[in-house]
């Protein structure tokens, strides 16, 4: 199988868990709130990485090389996280996903100043395309912005910064450290959400949170 054939495949059966993964958000987000579907899963997905932890044989400890990067992508990553699971629990799947359609487009402006990189004129024409078709979608002046298309622009430009961070630093740290102070600041933040948003559930639905977790770490 040719390289080129292999990555499509991986690429796809990548996007078919992730939309798998939205589904599920969608399914949970019609009877709870969004910080405590991200609290369980979070929860759930502690064992996921307590066998990475386990079974990575990398010399060091989890203090993270670049503290205040590391810092930085926990909160967007958080961020993200929030705004992303309440953008697909209030909009419409497909509408979602093409405001999220507009991170690699942010990705590509913020490689700028963050990575130093270099972007040319065609690839520039496809960013301000890429971006108009996203405002297409948005519809301003014709149609209500909710809080759900803003959450969603939101998770978009967090998502992105998050995604150049980690191309930053994530050679020089250790991919245990790049997942667990996200988790672990996510577990914290919406944990002191709990009091004011939880509602009982019963196990199948906490078994969904734990496909969250289980998706999103394959994907």
């Amino acid at each position: 199988m040719g390289h080129n054939l292999k990555g499509a495949l991986l690429a796809l059966l990548a996007f078919a868990l992730y939309a798998t993964h939205d589904v599920v958000i969608k399914y949970l987000g019609e009877s709870y709130n969004s910080f405590q579907i991200i609290f369980f899963s979070g929860l759930l997905g502690f064992p996921i990485i307590t066998f990475m932890l386990m079974s990575d044989r990398t010399d060091g400890n989890l203090i993270p090389r670049h503290p205040w990067w590391s810092l930085l992508r926990s909160l967007t990553a958080v961020s993200t996280g929030a705004a992303g699971f309440y953008a697909f629990t209030v909009l419409p799947l497909a509408q979602t996903y093409a405001i999220l359609f507009a991170m690699p487009l942010l990705i590509t402006v913020l490689a700028i100043p963050m990575l130093g990189e270099k972007v040319g004129f065609r690839r520039g024409i496809a960013v301000v395309v890429g971006l108009i078709g996203v405002l297409i979608v948005l519809r301003p002046g014709s149609a209500e912005l909710s809080w759900g298309h803003l959450a969603a622009l939101s998770a978009a430009l967090t998502g992105s910064l998050t995604s150049v961070i980690v191309r930053k630093i994530g050679a020089e740290e250790r991919s245990a450290v790049l997942m667990l102070y996200p988790m672990v600041a996510t577990f914290i933040l919406t944990g002191a959400a709990m009091p004011f948003v939880y509602v009982p559930m019963p196990l199948e639905h906490l078994a969904l949170t734990g496909v969250i977790a289980f998706l999103g770490f394959i994907a």
